[in-house]
């Protein structure tokens, strides 16, 4: 029986893997998250075999209470909440994982039969320092994400170095527990501190930097879990941990890198206070104002199109219309695509979620790296809800707080139209020095509502 379920964790080990592997690829994805969707049943299925005393009644009511509010909300979650729902799964992984090592610590100090060795201690204590501050800290993502609570950073004196001192103080109770493992106060004062970190350490970061936290809570998320595969002696977990906190890793790198950030800044937390205060607004930015009918006359005498989404777009709901405007374009053989800046929205590959759910084709999906080139040979660039991602400040004023980030260069194309509802700011809080540029038109309005006035302006001139 051992060797069978050894099998089945490899089994799910390697439809993990292979399902990472396709979510790679935005073609693809569908097919990786239905490999690994099959790669976790295995894993439960295998892992139930191994209960030496279960009752199947009660893993079955759990598995259908589970299943029936997983049900619920892929229903009910409108696209424009996924980034809050990834920031409550990554808690609800670190809550698992923390709530684990806490049970397995409680029942081994109970019981006399067992006892509590140097390693099964160590991944305890990092489950609950991991999987507490993962916790806590998705809870304040969630809670920023969501507007309950400020999206701006919540800063003071100090703050650094109290996360240091707890931080300190987490290590020195962990010596504690370590020595005398009976005494469960010092498990209790780890617990706190844990939690306490991760508010702390998402409270000073501001909401333009949300997708490398979602993407570091997540890596988290996996690291308390390899931890927990390590204190339940579970390999197919210790795996499946292992993979999201380094993919994790990884894709924090890749959001640190487009948004000018060193990872150094992100695990000490607070990074997101320099892009959100800093930086003088300048001269007033003059822009030129376009109407729904001259906007559509220019996509009407376009030969090449690039749409630059952002988080405008998803609030606006307009990814719909956006695949209207882009039938009417391609009836006129008009070259129309999408650049996707890695950052764009308030997780990594919102933008190719809602483009694709409004049934627009993958491959015209492009990545910033793939387009960029394009831009100066492209006629018109819609940017739809976007703002610090086409800033050319990022390239030119060693002022603002976003030089050095990685840009679309929409500004280099012939024409550009910007659909907004105001001047207002983006997440940099910075002016957006696009706007003033000669070849720049605003478009002001509800992005859903003036892009349908172009398209319905584009079926009368057909």
């Amino acid at each position: 029986m051992n060797i069978g379920i050894q099998l089945a964790y490899l089994v799910a080990s390697v439809l993990f893997i292979l399902g990472i592997k396709y979510l790679g690829k935005t073609k693809d994805a569908r097919k990786g998250n239905v490999l690994s969707a099959v790669g976790m049943l295995i894993a439960i299925a295998a892992t139930l075999f191994t209960l030496e005393v279960f009752s199947l009644i009660e893993i079955g009511a759990a598995i259908l209470v589970g299943a029936a509010i997983g049900l619920y909300y892929s229903q009910k979650v409108a696209m424009t909440k996924i980034p809050e729902m990834v920031a409550l799964f990554n808690g609800f992984g670190g809550l698992a994982s923390f709530s684990v090592a806490l049970s397995d610590f409680f029942f081994k100090n109970a019981n006399a039969a067992t006892s509590l060795d140097a390693i099964n201690l160590t991944s305890i204590l990092l489950s609950v320092l991991i999987g507490g501050v993962t916790f806590t800290g998705s809870m304040v993502a969630y809670l920023k994400l969501d507007g309950k609570v400020s999206g701006q950073p919540i800063t003071f004196s100090g703050q650094h170095l109290l996360n240091l001192i707890f931080l300190l103080a987490f290590f020195v109770a962990a010596v504690l527990v370590f020595i005398d493992p009976s005494q469960e106060i010092y498990l209790y004062i780890l617990v706190g501190l844990a939690l306490c970190l991760g508010i702390l350490t998402v409270i000073p970061i501001g909401g333009a930097d949300m997708p490398v936290v979602i993407s570091l809570l997540n890596s988290y998320s996996g690291m308390a879990a390899c931890a927990t595969g390590f204190i339940l002696n579970n390999n197919v977990l210790i795996v499946a941990g292992s993979l999201v906190g380094a993919s994790g890793i990884i894709l924090t790198q890749i959001m640190c890198k487009a948004m000018n950030r060193s990872l150094m800044n992100v695990l000490l937390g607070g990074f997101g206070q320099t892009v959100a205060t800093g930086g003088a607004d300048g001269p007033a930015v003059v822009v030129k104002e376009i109407g729904v009918e001259e906007s559509a006359m220019l996509f009407d005498s376009a030969s090449s199109v690039i749409v630059v989404p952002g988080y405008g777009m998803a609030v606006a709901q307009a990814q719909h219309v956006v695949r209207e405007l882009m039938e009417q374009c391609e009836k006129r053989n008009i070259e129309f695509r999408f650049a996707i800046h890695p950052v764009a929205g308030r997780m990594p590959g919102h933008m190719n979620v809602l483009l694709a759910e409004a049934n627009i084709s993958y491959d015209k999906l492009i990545e910033m790296d793939d387009i960029n080139e394009d831009f100066s040979n492209t006629d018109l660039v819609f940017v739809v809800g976007a703002n610090d991602v086409v800033n050319p400040a990022a390239r030119t004023n060693p002022e603002s707080p976003i030089f050095g980030m990685p840009i679309l260069n929409a500004d280099k194309a012939r024409t550009v139209i910007v659909s907004k509802r105001s001047m207002g700011k983006g997440y940099a809080g910075v002016e957006n020095e696009l706007f003033g540029f000669p070849n720049c038109l605003m478009l002001f309005g509800d992005a859903k509502q003036t892009i349908t006035k172009v398209v319905s302006e584009l079926k009368d001139m057909a």
